[in-house]
């Protein structure tokens, strides 16, 4: 503190400067919040997700009709709407005379100032193009009511225009307007696996303003890969060919996967239980390719059980016996014993197995492992895209008295938090979730070792039965291959995600983590909505919220939308439900018509203040510290 003290005194170094930033602060302090958006399970739909951001989830829309309300005919309203979401395909396509600059730059300017209102002049600064912050801001505050000012405000845009700076002027305008809307992103959980752009999605965040993440169950086997668990890697291009997109992966991280490709090549044949699912990129694929992805999920779903199998032995203390099945099958019969009972196995690739020792790695396997993971952990953008989840990310977060997190908070039948029993030591509720945190943070530290008890417990998070981020007694991905008994495909949810319809239980976790129930909301990701079914993302009589729709193409058919958001401003929550993402240009031509539904789910008769924010608590904090230094400028 008094380190901070001293930091203070030599940025405030007269009583005056004090004076000033305490006027600044409270000022600050009074103004209603900024908006936050809740997203989570993005799995890599980069194009569903940037279009959620460019248009602030329907925001941008509402601001634009509450702004002009009928001083623009709708079709001026899509065009500005499209301009601010997309404007370098919209400045491609218009007709952009000077007198269109001059209307478009004017409608941009009013728009501005009217997402502005309710942010301060120093706000407003940050959130402006750097190189254009004077002019904007001198336009923005000019009174056109005067006539001096009129012509003055004419003068500077008609001098931007000839001198050709037209379209990087509109291109600043609307990034500041859609900065301003969402003024903080959390995203909770899911950014990777099954769609083909994760990394995509990855650079947007890197450029994101303000954001936070709470890691999910698909981005802890990036980020175990990234430690050097082989387990974990092998799981995340096993998942990238089932859903074609390995050598998009491949391309955009710059993996060496040829040796994995020629091996599978020689090895494997032909087999339609591992052909990829490739929904609407159908179309872009050869037969060729189709059958090369077919060989390379085989090998990659072997050597994944292989490892696998290896890991579970090597620590006993995970209890995770009855998920070792290579030891029992019968190579012979090909059948397997699970549970004491028999099955027989179909769409078998077994032919690299030793049946003396099925977990064991050939020599070629073991150098094909050894390069792909020198190649993962060596990319520089993987490097990049590891160290944003690692600076913004956690196993939860509480923000604005609201916790976040992907997964769930393990619960016993009796509904009394599930411990995890490891090394004659127990951890349950929050502290379940801070020990896999301190030891995601150890693995980061220690990625040169690779199978040390930290990165161990990095794939635990993946898949083993008392994981918040997994959720389940076991992961049926053996099973689901080779053998038809569905029986056998079943995975138990934890009773979290029953308990979580109750109020009793979501008041239970709140509590747990030091949050008063009459104020707090409990943020979840992981399971799909099945709104066609008739499942609500509102559980725990409006305690809790799921946000998992189905922005993953591969989920749409059962959830029966493409995702959910959630929206909180100054005046509470709002839920947004989104229809498939098609394509831009249907947005650019029609933006009112793709606009999202939204439910308001809280009405606030006083809006909320920064002085009760996350960020609000920290202002008040310095503003303490600055009237102590004013005290102390007094006394000499």
């Amino acid at each position: 503190m008094e380190q901070y003290k001293r930091i203070l005194l030599e940025k405030f170094d007269s009583r005056q400067k004090v004076i000033t930033e305490l006027t600044n602060l409270e000022a600050i302090l009074n103004l209603p919040k900024g908006t936050e958006l809740y997203i989570s399970d993005i799995h890599g739909e980069f194009a569903a997700f940037d279009y959620i951001l460019r248009s602030c989830a329907g925001i941008l829309n509402e601001k634009i009709n509450d702004c002009f309300v009928a001083s623009l005919t709708q079709e001026e309203k899509n065009t500005l709407s499209a301009l601010v979401s997309y404007p370098e395909r919209v400045l491609e396509q218009v007709n952009k005379e000077k007198e269109w600059y001059k209307s478009t730059i004017s409608q941009l300017l009013t728009l501005l100032s009217f997402v502005a209102a309710k942010y301060s002049r120093s706000k407003l600064r940050k959130a402006l193009p750097q190189e254009y912050a004077y002019i904007i801001e001198e336009l923005i505050y000019s009174d056109l009511t005067l006539a001096d000012k009129h012509s003055y405000f004419h003068t500077i845009l008609s001098y931007v225009i000839e001198l050709r700076e037209a379209d990087p002027f509109i291109l600043g305008i609307a990034s500041s307007i859609r900065r301003l809307l969402i003024d903080h992103l959390h995203v909770v959980g899911d950014i990777f696996d099954r769609g083909a752009a994760s990394a995509q999605v990855m650079d947007e965040l890197l450029q994101f303003h303000s954001l936070d993440i709470q890691w999910g169950n698909h981005d802890i086997i990036w980020m175990g890969a990234f430690f050097g668990s082989k387990a974990c890697l092998l799981n995340v291009l096993r998942i990238a060919a089932r859903y074609g997109y390995l050598w998009d992966i491949e391309k955009a991280y710059g993996l060496n996967i040829r040796s994995l490709t020629l091996f599978a090549d020689k090895t494997y044949k032909a087999n339609p239980k591992f052909r990829p699912i490739l929904g609407t990129r159908a179309e872009e694929f050869t037969a060729e390719e189709i059958l090369q992805l077919e060989k390379v999920h085989q090998a990659l779903a072997i050597l994944q059980f292989k490892i696998e199998t290896q890991l579970m032995k090597r620590r006993p203390e995970f209890q995770m016996d009855n998920q070792i099945l290579l030891d029992n099958i019968d190579y012979w019969k090909n059948t397997i014993t699970i549970d004491g009972k028999s099955y027989s196995l179909q769409n078998t690739c077994f032919q690299t197995i030793d049946r003396a020792n099925p977990s064991e790695l050939s020599v070629e396997e073991d150098q094909i492992v050894d390069s792909m993971l020198a190649s993962f952990q060596g990319s520089p953008k993987m490097a990049k895209h590891m160290e944003l989840l690692m600076k913004k990310g956690s196993m939860y977060k509480v923000y604005n008295h609201h916790l976040l997190f992907h997964g769930c908070i393990p619960l016993k039948p009796s509904g009394d938090f599930q411990p995890l029993v490891l090394h004659q030591a127990q951890y349950a509720g929050k502290e379940l979730l801070d020990f896999f945190e301190y030891h995601i943070r150890l693995a980061a530290k220690n990625k040169e070792v690779g199978d040390d008890l930290s990165t161990d417990l990095v794939w635990y998070c993946w898949r083993g039965p008392f994981s918040p981020l997994f959720g389940k007694n076991k992961m049926t991905t053996f099973e689901r291959y080779f053998i038809e008994e569905p029986e056998t495909h079943k995975e138990v949810e934890n009773e979290y995600f029953s308990y979580r319809n109750s109020k009793k239980i979501c008041q239970f976790i709140l509590e747990e983590f030091g949050l008063e129930t009459n104020l707090s909301r409990i943020v979840n990701g992981h399971t799909p909505v099945k709104t066609g079914k008739g499942e609500s993302p509102i559980r725990g009589e409006g305690l809790l919220f799921v946000i998992d729709g189905g922005l993953c193409e591969a989920y749409q058919k059962k959830t029966g939308t493409a995702g959910y958001s959630l929206l909180n401003n100054s005046y509470g929550f709002q839920l947004v439900t989104h229809q498939p993402f098609q394509d831009i240009q249907k947005v650019v031509d029609s933006p009112f018509e793709q606009t999202s539904l939204k439910k308001v789910i809280e009405d606030l008769e006083n809006r909320t203040l920064i002085q009760s924010t996350t960020i609000g608590q920290n202002l008040l904090e310095q503003q303490q510290l600055l009237i102590q230094l004013l005290h102390e400028f007094y006394d000499g």
